[in-house]
């Protein structure tokens, strides 16, 4: 080679090699963070919710690649996430305070709720009409049974203080999930814990009608308690707090899409993950959820996500008295409102 041209061949290689460094360095830059996030129940019609991101492609376009798997119970969800397997969860608010408040030096209990999405608790006790009984007080002596991780499980201290209910004098049966209804309408236990949109469905799906059953509604007999919110790992939130706030972005978009066609989200998003699914069970499911514990008269005029501070100060009281907790956790460290979509995106109906 002419050595008039070797400048130039040294300067052509030179910038080769930074153009061939700087594509590298973008697809570095531009890798998804990767999110397993927990749900707190099987693949039912509120799981939609979550899902819908996932179908429309909200959460690719924050950059975030998310992966969603079925639960097992709220308790379930919170350990999960205290132990690393999955960055994020959706659980029962109760069973994370619970947690944190008796694992105080745990570096697994730094967590934080950072968006609620059920602005009242759906836990309610079920029995047969049959059974006799009516009111809270008629449980005193009777058997009760729920799967060990269950949200109204969990917080059925806080409706037996509230309902000054005999505690020792209640028995429990605990079993697998599918099995709750089942012994029910069995008669082998005398009631249930549950989520309204959940037990009841499902014992109409074991053939008991609507008319022979007794529903007690945890915020119809004293707990007024905050319902289910998306759970996030301290570690994740400190290394990844973009990622955090492009979550609850995509999320929103994906519950306004539910909301707007909640049918259409069981037709084209959760047979997608279970094709034997009782498709008009699960849209009656997704539309009880959405009435009784999104479509409040706050979250209406306001936004889903949010929370009162009192209200959200005398649920972590009512946790913290009900559980006899080794520490009671400030409000404060348990709700991170930090990572909040806009008002604007968040008025979802």
């Amino acid at each position: 080679m002419p050595s008039s041209t070797r400048p130039f061949h040294w300067i052509t290689r030179g910038i080769a090699a930074l153009s061939l460094a700087a594509v590298a360095g973008t697809a570095l830059a531009q890798q998804p963070t990767k999110i397993r996030f927990i749900l707190d129940w099987r693949f039912e019609g509120p799981a939609s919710l979550f899902l819908m991101g996932v179908n429309k492609g909200y959460y690719k376009q924050e950059g975030l690649d998310v992966t969603i798997d079925a639960g097992t119970g709220s308790g379930a969800a919170v350990t999960r996430v205290a132990s690393g397997v999955y960055e994020m969860g959706f659980a029962d608010i109760a069973a994370m305070i619970e947690f944190i408040g008796n694992n105080p030096d745990n570096p697994g209990s730094k967590m934080q709720a950072v968006y609620m999405l059920y602005d009242v608790t759906p836990a309610a006790v079920f029995a047969l009409k049959k059974s006799g009984i009516k009111t809270p007080a008629d449980l005193n002596g009777k058997t009760m049974g729920a799967p060990v991780f269950d949200a109204g499980r969990k917080a059925f201290p806080i409706f037996m203080t509230a309902n000054k209910l005999n505690a020792p004098s209640i028995k429990w049966t605990s079993m697998d999930p599918p099995l709750r209804e089942t012994m029910l309408a069995k008669g082998d236990v005398d009631a249930i814990t549950g989520f309204t949109f959940t037990s009841l469905l499902n014992l109409n799906a074991r053939g008991v009608k609507d008319e022979d059953i007794v529903i007690l509604k945890y915020p119809d007999h004293g707990v007024k308690l905050y319902g289910n919110a998306v759970i996030a790992s301290q570690k994740f939130i400190t290394e990844h707090p973009k990622a955090v706030e492009g979550f609850l972005r995509a999320l929103s978009k994906g519950i306004r899409d539910v909301i707007r066609d909640p049918d259409g989200a069981i037709d084209s998003v959760l047979k997608q993950r279970d094709s034997l699914i009782d498709t008009a069970l699960e849209k009656r499911r997704l539309r009880m959820a959405i009435d009784d514990v999104i479509g409040t008269t706050g979250y209406r005029a306001g936004g889903v996500g949010t929370i009162e501070k009192q209200r959200f100060e005398d649920t972590v009281k009512q946790v913290s008295s009900a559980f006899s907790l080794k520490s009671t956790p400030s409000a404060d460290s348990l709700f991170n409102a930090n990572f909040m979509p806009s008002a604007a995106d968040r008025k979802v109906f």
